[in-house]
C-alpha cells in the first residue's frame, strides 16, 4: 500500500502528529480503535469519512515505521 498520498503531516495540526488525508484524526486515533477491539467496520460506522483504504494506510504507515526503528545496543 501506497500510504504516502493518504498520510499528511502539517506542523500546525494535532502537533505535526501524521493524518488521516489532512483531518484532524491521526494515525494513532485509528490504531488505538483497532487495539482496543473495534473492528474496520465499526470505525467505518463511526467516522463515515473514513475509509477501509485509510485504515490500511494507517497500519502500512506503522509498519513502516516499525521496520525503520533501530535498536541501540549497550
Amino acid at each position: 500500500m501506497n500510504y504516502q498520498n493518504i498520510i499528511t503531516i502539517e506542523p500546525g495540526k494535532r502537533s505535526g502528529k501524521p493524518c488521516i488525508r489532512g483531518m484532524r484524526i491521526t494515525v494513532y486515533d485509528v490504531l488505538s480503535y483497532l487495539a482496543s477491539g473495534m473492528t474496520y467496520q465499526e470505525i467505518l460506522e463511526d467516522f463515515p469519512y473514513l475509509t477501509q483504504e485509510d485504515i490500511l494506510a494507517c497500519l502500512s504507515y506503522a509498519a513502516d515505521r516499525e521496520r525503520q526503528t533501530l535498536v541501540a545496543q549497550a
